[in-house]
C-alpha cells in the first residue's frame, strides 16, 4: 500500500510538460476520460484540489473515512498538490505506519497539507453486491466518470455475459459520453405513463404519473457490500424499495442498439428485459404498458456540457402499437414536467 502512495512522487519526478492533474485509479475500473476532462476544466488546476468519489456503502466510509476518495472510483490531484505531496511523502509514510489502505494513507497525507476532499458524484466505487441496475437507472445529475467493482456485481445487462455487458455499455459511451446514464423523465398524458430514461443503459415505464422527485431515487435492487449493519441506513444515498404495486413498479427495458442517424441525432433502442407479470395499474384513466416491446430514444449528436438542469423529452406513441419514440431536448424556461 505504501508503494502505491509512493507512486504519486514517482509520477511527479517524471516531470512531464504541461501536466495539470494527476489521476490514480484501480486496474479493475472503467474511466470515462472525455467526461473527466470536461469536469476538470471547471476547476482551477493552479490551486490545490483533491477530488474523487466516496463509497456508496455507509460502513465503508465509516471504516476508512468520510473524507476519503476511494481508489477504485479514482482520485485526482491538481499538479501543485501532487508537487507539495511529493516533497514529504517519505516522512508521511513514516508518520502513519499503522495504516493499511493506500486510499487512506493518501487522504491523511493530503489532510496534513491542509486540503480536504471535493466529492465527485460521477465517480463510483460501487461498494454494492448483486443487481446494480437500480443505481445505474437513476444516476445523479453529474457526468459519469468511473465505475469500479463491476466484476463483483451481476452483469449490468441481464441477458449478456459480464465482460460483454461492459463492452455493450461502451458502445454508447463511444458516441456520447456526456449523456451516459443521465436520467431524463417525461410523461405520456393520454396513457398516464411516466418514462425514466437512463441514456445508453435503460428505460423504465410506470403506469402512473409519478413526480420527478420520486423517480430520481434509485430502486434498491442491490445489496450492501461486506458486513451488513443490523439496522439501516446502509447507503450514502436515498433509495426506494422494490414493490409489486403495479402503479409503482416499472416495466424495464435495456439498451439493445445505438447508432448515428442521418439527421444529426443518436438513436438508442431499448428492448423489454422480461414480462413484468403484474396486473395493470387500476387508477381511472391509466393504461397497461404490457404490449410495449421497444423504445427508441433520439438525442442530439452534440455534446451536452451544461449540467445545471436535466434535459426534457417528448413521447410519441400511437395507442395500441408496441413501440414508443422519445425525443430528448432542452427544457423550456420554467418548464415543470410532473
Amino acid at each position: 500500500m505504501a508503494r502505491m502512495v509512493h507512486g504519486i512522487m514517482e509520477v511527479f519526478r517524471e516531470d512531464h510538460e504541461g501536466v495539470r492533474w494527476v489521476v490514480m485509479g484501480d486496474d479493475d475500473s472503467i474511466f470515462f476520460v472525455d467526461n473527466m476532462v470536461d469536469v476538470l476544466a471547471r476547476y482551477d488546476h493552479t490551486k490545490y484540489y483533491y477530488l474523487g468519489g466516496q463509497s456508496e456503502f455507509i460502513m465503508s466510509n465509516h471504516w476508512y473515512s468520510f473524507n476519503q476518495a476511494f481508489g477504485g472510483a479514482g482520485f485526482i490531484l491538481s499538479y501543485p498538490l501532487a508537487k507539495a505531496m511529493s516533497k514529504y511523502i517519505e516522512s508521511c509514510l513514516r508518520r502513519y505506519p499503522f495504516l493499511r489502505s493506500a486510499d487512506q494513507i493518501t487522504m491523511v497525507c493530503i489532510s496534513d497539507v491542509g486540503v480536504i476532499l471535493t466529492p465527485l458524484k460521477g465517480s463510483h466505487q460501487i461498494d454494492l453486491r448483486g443487481d446494480i441496475s437500480g443505481l445505474l437507472s437513476s444516476h445523479p445529475k453529474a457526468p459519469l466518470m468511473s465505475l469500479h467493482h463491476l466484476d463483483a456485481t451481476d452483469s449490468i445487462f441481464p441477458s449478456i455475459e459480464r465482460r460483454q455487458s461492459v463492452r455493450h455499455l461502451m458502445k454508447a459511451a463511444n458516441l456520447d459520453q456526456s449523456r451516459m446514464l443521465q436520467q431524463v423523465i417525461c410523461y405520456n398524458r393520454p396513457s398516464n405513463w411516466s418514462f425514466s430514461i437512463s441514456w445508453g443503459y435503460s428505460v423504465h415505464i410506470y403506469e402512473n404519473i409519478l413526480p420527478r422527485s420520486r423517480l430520481q431515487l434509485p430502486i434498491e435492487t442491490f445489496q450492501p457490500w461486506g458486513v451488513t449493519p443490523k439496522d439501516p441506513p446502509y447507503y450514502m444515498l436515498n433509495t426506494r424499495w422494490r414493490t409489486n404495486d403495479s402503479c409503482e413498479a416499472p416495466h424495464v427495458f435495456f439498451m439493445k442498439n445505438v447508432e448515428r442517424t442521418k439527421r444529426s441525432e443518436i438513436l438508442t433502442t431499448y428492448s423489454r428485459s422480461s414480462p413484468r407479470e403484474l396486473l395493470s395499474c387500476s387508477y381511472s384513466g391509466n393504461h397497461s404498458a404490457d404490449y410495449i416491446s421497444k423504445i427508441e430514444v433520439y438525442s442530439p449528436r452534440r455534446k451536452r456540457i451544461e449540467m445545471d438542469r436535466c434535459e426534457c423529452c417528448d413521447v410519441i406513441h400511437k395507442k395500441g402499437t408496441n413501440r414508443a419514440k422519445i425525443k430528448l431536448r432542452e427544457c423550456r424556461v420554467d418548464e415543470i414536467i410532473a
